[in-house]
């Protein structure tokens, strides 16, 4: 009786409250598990797998169904996305993002054992000192230039504080100020790239633009019946490299504000920082030992962002490059003052020169072996290719024999990334039970009903995020919280971010969780290498201002999208794979700066074209004669329909004003109906279930049935509430938008075809002389058919025919000799092969007189006409955007276009 009162109890609560109560347990567990100390890579994992386990012995012991307190499926499932989650993270071949995490772990260590930071703190120090606030400002330049190079927040806090922090208090800084610059700079290794904090948000953030990207599906589907979303309404996803350059100046930012913060309070009050004059004098000896400090850390981060910036070299290949960069630069580092100290290095450097200079030259490719220049070049390239790999051995083996730090170097390697892996799944498991139990549903919920939009809603998580930062390391805010908010924040068609503006912001926010108290990894770092003199309480206080400087830094970025977006879409559209300018994506863009060009070039270009138009076209053939005067006809049209585009743009952009506020309250309404559909669908599913159990469980029947009536009458009383002038409306909206869309498909139509007949016309006529040698090839082809096997002239045909392919419109000559070789092949028909034959070389005869007159009276004057044309009414049929065009259009594409009206 017990154990059916019990099992009573458990089925008249409503399903989501007991997922609730597990959910609860979850966050519950993880939070004890942490704040004892327990390692967060098992921390994470563990909390999800005692909670699945309870939640499924309960549901078994009471209800008799393992998967009866969980919102989405079982524990069968949540293990078998456990094992998706593996698989993906170690056998996947396509998800290689973080394979850069060990070779920037190695690069960072590499260097932070050979001492870089020492150098550099002194040689700025020593530079900057004279100026007010000059320590600090040398501070944060080397902490910006480490966090560039090695990235580890540890390392460089330590470093600059066992250095930098005892001659600022020698100099009378204040121990506040000092602290608080020395925790901040070291701390810009998790925003400024290369940072391993900023792939692990990129591998995060592209799950969750796919997840935001089937959501805005499925929304687009609800909403308008349609089953396919055009492409313009896609989620724009991340990877690491975009990361790294969205962050580049955003990281820059917070490198001058800090500067600035230090300079103005060593101004307005000097005896917080004054300077500190050099003892020394500036000669050759003091510019050689700077150059010797700071070259090459520079020379080493302009190889890793520069190769990725520049789209030489993806993140991967990018952190291969700074690991045997670090090798290099530890070489002569570790054996400073000993003889042939220098002598890989400089191995490596003329190494690497030979084979810039042979690639720019030469053409490398082993395909393309023509000449005996080229041979030599390859044969060079190769000798240099094996000095430099003689150079990174001769490192190697150095980093090996001096104080074995090789062998450290690649142990602290393996468990840091070891770590980071671990802590993947371990939050990968975590995730998967929080959204087993229906936690990313009431996340979901309690976010789309906040009032004010995706602006509260970013708020609420950058708050969230930030008061996290308080107890949580930035691994454990990364993996566990991001997979969580990120894919509902991407998903808002009104705000549409991309996921490189929210992964940049989301790293601005988890830097500040190494300099807030009580757990600020960096506040411990220097309470360790302080000296007595220092008080904790100085350290905290030094923070605060600096933490302020992070979170204005974070404003700005948020407010100004070009910051972060503009760096990831210029070297996109720079890049050897850039689209070409007619990719759906770019049209917008490009069609708002073509039409300001228009309006400045409009003149030249119908001068341009009058002058084509009485060009002497009779010797061209008729029907190409009438197509090429057609095209430029249809140019002379462009400035009208551009009209036509703009007016229809302008009509649209004028009634959304008014359309827009409806547009949200309707689809307010709507969305408030669709999820009472749900509620009805569960409630119905609990119908269902409970028909099958006990009298006893059957007694609730009636009040969900009530609860089902309920819904259903409020479905029906916001569906009433809908505006009588919403369905007009509607339509109206989509008219315009479809007049918008009918004008620009009707200009791009006019442009590409009347653009690729000119395009076509110039090249028939350049293709006159390639047609010439062809004559003999021919006569030739005559005395082959009437004299040799007819294998042997059919096989002379064909490699005629396929010269001829080559040549724009010969189709006509190319016909006559596949009827030759048809009549060859069928009986042997050398006559009728002749004879056809004999009708090829006639039109070849035509071809190449007509394109030869041509190539007098017309080449030069569509020529012109070309290079008036090519980036305007041409530009859609261009193979690539110049690099100008490439950077405008960036800086358009950076901003966030708002196409929640299309939902």
């Amino acid at each position: 009786m017990a154990l059916k009162f019990v099992r009573c109890q458990l089925q008249a609560y409503e399903s989501g409250l007991m997922e609730l109560y597990f959910l609860v347990l979850l966050i519950v567990l993880m939070i004890v598990a942490l704040s004892s100390g327990f390692p967060v890579a098992f921390a994470l994992p563990g909390s999800a797998i005692l909670t699945i386990a309870i939640a499924a012995l309960f549901g078994y012991l009471l209800v008799g169904d393992s998967d009866a307190f969980f919102a989405q499926g079982g524990p069968n499932q949540w293990l078998s996305a456990g094992v998706t989650n593996l698989r993906s993270l170690y056998w996947v071949v396509e998800r290689d993002t973080l394979i850069a995490i060990p070779l920037f772990v190695f690069m960072g260590i590499m260097l932070q054992r050979s001492k870089v930071a020492q150098d550099l703190l002194v040689a700025m120090a020593q530079l900057f000192g004279p100026v007010p606030g000059g320590l600090g400002i040398s501070v944060v330049l080397v902490g910006a230039l480490l966090a560039a190079t090695t990235g580890i927040v540890g390392a460089t806090v330590i470093a600059m504080g066992l250095i930098s922090l005892p001659a600022m208090l020698r100099n009378h800084y204040s121990p506040s100020l000092a602290c608080g610059t020395i925790c901040a700079s070291g701390t810009l290794g998790q925003i400024i790239p290369p940072s391993i904090v900023l792939i692990i948000l990129a591998d995060q953030l592209s799950s969750a633009a796919d997840q935001a990207n089937s959501a805005r599906k499925a929304e687009y589907k609800a909403i308008t019946g349609e089953f396919s979303m055009p492409g313009d309404f896609d989620v724009v996803s991340a990877s690491a490299g975009d990361m790294f350059m969205g962050a580049f100046i955003p990281g820059v930012i917070l490198v001058g504000l800090y500067m600035g913060y230090i300079f103005i309070s060593a101004l307005i009050r000097p005896q917080l920082a004054p300077a500190v004059p050099y003892q020394g004098q500036y000669n050759r000896a003091f510019l050689f030992q700077l150059l010797l400090a700071l070259v090459p850390p520079l020379v080493l981060i302009f190889s890793v962002l520069g190769s990725i910036v520049l789209g030489v070299a993806t993140v991967n290949q990018a952190g291969a490059i700074g690991a045997i960069g670090a090798l290099l630069m530890s070489s002569y580092r570790l054996r400073e003052g000993r003889k042939r100290a220098y002598y890989p290095a400089a191995l490596a450097l003329f190494s690497v020169v030979v084979i810039g200079l042979l690639l720019h030259n030469f053409d490398l490719n082993i395909r393309h072996i023509d000449t005996d220049q080229n041979r030599l070049a390859i044969n060079l390239a190769i000798v240099a290719v094996l000095l430099l790999l003689l150079s990174v051995g001769w490192s190697i083996v150095r980093a090996y024999k001096t104080d074995n730090i090789l062998n450290a170097v690649m142990m602290e390697t393996a468990k840091t990334t070891s770590m980071v892996f671990i802590i993947l799944i371990g939050a990968a498991m975590l995730t998967s039970a929080f959204r087993a139990f229906g936690g990313d549903e009431l996340v979901k919920h309690a976010l789309s009903g906040l009032p004010g939009g995706f602006w509260m809603q970013f708020l609420v998580v950058m708050l969230v995020i930030f008061l996290l930062g308080f107890f949580l390391d930035f691994i454990e805010i990364a993996v566990v919280v991001v997979p969580i908010v990120a894919p509902i924040l991407l998903a808002d068609p009104a705000a549409n971010v991309s996921a490189v503006w929210l992964g940049v912001l989301i790293g601005l926010n988890i830097q500040t969780s190494f300099l807030t108290p009580p757990f600020g990894f960096a506040l411990f770092y220097l309470r360790g290498v302080a000296p007595a003199i220092v008080k904790t309480l100085h350290i905290y206080k030094g923070a605060v201002a600096f933490i302020a400087l992070q979170l204005l830094a974070l404003a700005i970025a948020a407010s100004f999208p070009l910051l972060v977006n503009y760096l990831p879409n210029r070297s996109y559209l720079t890049s050897e794979t850039a689209p070409p300018p007619n990719n759906p994506r770019l049209q917008l863009c490009i069609e708002q700066r073509l039409f300001a060009e228009y309006e400045q070039q409009g003149e030249s270009i119908l001068a341009a074209l009058a002058q084509a138009s009485a060009l002497d076209m009779t010797d061209m053939p008729k029907n190409y004669r009438r197509n090429l005067i057609d095209s430029l006809n249809q140019m002379s049209r462009v400035s009208e329909l551009v009209g036509q585009v703009q007016t229809a743009h302008k009509n649209l952009d004028h009634y959304v004003i008014e359309y827009q506020p409806l547009h949200r309250e309707v689809r307010a309404i709507e969305l408030a109906v669709r999820k009472m559909g749900k509620e009805i669908g569960v409630l119905e599913d609990e119908i269902q279930r409970l028909k099958y159990v006990d009298q006893v469980a059957q007694a609730t029947l009636p009040a969900l049935q009530q609860q089902i009536v309920q819904l259903q009458r409020e479905q029906t009383r916001l569906n009433q509430s809908i505006p009588e002038q919403w369905k007009a409306a509607r339509e109206h909206y989509l008219q315009l938008v479809s007049n918008e869309k009918s004008a620009r498909n009707k200009y791009r139509l006019v442009v590409d075809d009347s653009y690729q007949v000119l395009q076509g016309s110039r090249e028939m006529i350049s293709g006159g002389a390639a047609l010439l040698p062809l004559q003999a090839e021919m006569e030739l082809l005559s005395t082959v058919i009437r004299e040799q096997l007819a294998e042997a002239a059919m096989e002379q045909i064909k490699q005629l025919e396929t010269t001829l392919s080559s040549i724009k419109n010969t189709h006509s000559i190319k016909a006559r000799l596949s009827s030759a070789r048809k009549a060859l092949k069928s009986g042997e028909d050398r006559d009728k092969a002749s004879a056809e034959l004999m009708q090829g070389r006639q039109l070849l005869d035509a071809e190449i007189d007509w394109r030869r007159a041509a190539q007098q009276s017309l080449l030069a004057g569509l020529s012109r006409l070309d290079s008036v044309i090519k980036n305007t009414i041409g530009l859609r049929m261009q193979p690539r955007l110049s690099h100008q065009q490439a950077e405008d259009i960036a800086v358009c594409l950076a901003h966030h276009r708002d196409v929640s009206l299309a939902f």
